[in-house]
């Protein structure tokens, strides 16, 4: 049975969000938020349910410092409680489709030959009707949809976070060794709690009118 908030919890933890250029390097979140966050990510829609993602959690002090200079210096890589950065698969293919299609079929206790149909339509609108470059940023495309729902969550925990896609995603692969695992960074985001310091946090947001952003048909 799901929980509901209401309009307004919802609408002040979207108001109160900001993405945060200045952190308190002595808060960290808490193993039980943190979790929460993870499972938040965990539970994150894609395409098909296909996921073709993994999630890099880099808490190593030492790790993180190395990622400056392929952030353009900025701080929050190094300062936020946590980091986590959205890889992809590069050459996601029939292999990831069926392992999908298997866990899908031992999860729900039906035979994966039940799910035929479902995986021939995976494997011809998503492997077979695209090649690799469109593959790939078809899997960014997904993870942004994640970076979506980690966003929200934190701010509905009253968690700071900052969505960054400034950053040398060559360089991180590198560092991280996602190179050797077929995946390439496509985005980060850093996590934890403002620091009084950070001017921005009390700034108005700046959204153009609803009227020049909705189109009612």
């Amino acid at each position: 049975m799901s929980t509901n908030i209401t309009a307004s919890q919802l609408l002040d933890g979207l108001n109160w969000r900001y993405a945060t250029k200045q952190f308190d390097a002595s808060k960290k979140i808490s193993g039980s938020d943190w979790e929460t966050l993870e499972e938040s990510l965990h539970l994150s829609p894609s395409s098909g349910g296909l996921q073709p993602w993994k999630f890099v959690v880099v808490t190593d002090p030492a790790v993180r410092e190395k990622l400056v200079p392929a952030s353009f210096g900025q701080p929050q890589v190094k300062d936020a409680s946590h980091l986590v950065v959205f890889a992809v698969k590069k050459n996601f293919g029939v292999a990831e489709v069926d392992a999908h299609i298997a866990r899908t079929a031992e999860v729900r206790g039906i035979p994966s030959d039940a799910l035929a149909p479902f995986r021939d339509m995976l494997v011809g609108g998503i492997v077979q009707a695209k090649d690799d470059v469109s593959r790939e940023a078809w899997a960014g495309r997904q993870a942004t949809i994640a970076l979506g729902v980690l966003l929200t969550s934190a701010a509905l925990l009253g968690i700071d976070a900052c969505p960054m896609e400034g950053f040398i995603p060559a360089q991180y692969d590198k560092i991280l060794g996602l190179d050797e695992l077929g995946l390439t960074s496509v985005a980060i985001c850093t996590l934890g709690y403002r620091s009084t310091e950070d001017a921005y946090a009390a700034l108005p947001k700046v959204r153009f009118p609803k009227e020049d952003v909705f189109i009612r048909i």
